[in-house]
């Protein structure tokens, strides 16, 4: 290849290309690789990180109170991805099917969350909920309650949190879904005598099926991690994945068992998303 081609072929490309590849291998790649690689590392007794090869990290893992954080963890998400899902169908539902400017103002309101900081958003769940906070206030004012309820420091406090910050990243992919439904095979299955039941189970949630399991990994994988929400709304009593590694990066101050950890997480999140495209793939190649 002469060098007047080369420039004429190649060049473009690397000048669009390059800078995108050269971020996502500095900020992405490499860190990636450095938390691999580290994973294997030990530590000494001053808990400084040797690079010394061991597996002794992966299998402290299955550690009988890391297993009960694991199985606490999925329980957490299983029930923030329902809350989420079960609120956010019919609302995706209901967007789609409202008049234009109306939709507006709800797909608005799925969107203005974002931009507040769910941190900042979060300890706003904590002051209404709190022994002194407004739930308590307005249910001891209607003479409902003699005394403040503990809302707070448990499972439920968590999943409501999960489920509150979630709750836009399953409601997108629905509205996606569902604004994509044929709706001559609504009106045929009406004609055809089927409730609203069969119609929605026959017709309605087949062709949607991609978009809840888009939105039930949005949540669920997320769900894992966020620490912060466990943090705040469940002071340590329903702890996540996420609250494993970021005490072993704080408290613990053992990187290596950490980062053990987030290459397990990460592992996860790349099984669920491979286990998504390929059913995205045979939902397409079924026609749904």
């Amino acid at each position: 290849m002469s060098k007047h081609k080369f420039r004429a072929s190649t060049l473009p490309v690397l000048a669009t290309v390059g800078p995108v590849s050269l971020w996502l291998a500095f900020f992405v790649a490499i860190p990636l690789l450095y938390v691999l690689v580290m994973s294997f590392c030990s530590i000494d007794e001053n808990y400084n990180v040797v690079f010394q090869f061991t597996l002794a990290n992966y299998r402290n893992l299955l550690d009988v109170n890391y297993l009960q954080i694991y199985v606490q963890s999925i329980l957490i998400a299983f029930f923030a991805t329902a809350f989420c899902l079960v609120l956010g169908y019919p609302f995706a539902f209901l967007i789609s099917r409202t008049f234009q400017s109306r939709k507006t103002i709800l797909y608005m309101m799925v969107i203005i969350p974002f931009w507040t900081n769910s941190l900042i958003r979060i300890y706003g769940w904590r002051t209404f909920l709190g022994a002194s906070g407004w739930l308590n206030r307005a249910l001891t004012a209607l003479h409902l309650i003699d005394s403040p309820v503990e809302f707070l420091f448990n499972r439920g406090a968590t999943v409501l949190g999960m489920a509150y910050v979630l709750f836009p990243f399953m409601v997108l992919p629905l509205y996606t879904a569902i604004e994509k439904l044929d709706q001559s095979q609504l009106e045929v299955s009406a004609d055809l005598g089927a409730r609203g039941g069969a119609t929605f189970f026959n017709v309605v949630l087949p062709q949607t099926v991609s978009g809840v399991f888009s939105g039930c990994i949005m949540v669920f994988i997320p769900s894992l991690g966020y620490f912060y929400v466990a943090d705040i709304l469940g002071g340590g009593n329903s702890d996540v994945i996420g609250n494993l590694i970021e005490r072993q990066f704080q408290s613990g101050n053992n990187w290596p068992l950490g980062a053990a950890l987030s290459i397990i997480l990460i592992a996860v999140t790349l099984l669920l998303v491979k286990l998504y495209q390929k059913c995205g793939g045979d939902m397409q190649s079924l026609g749904v």
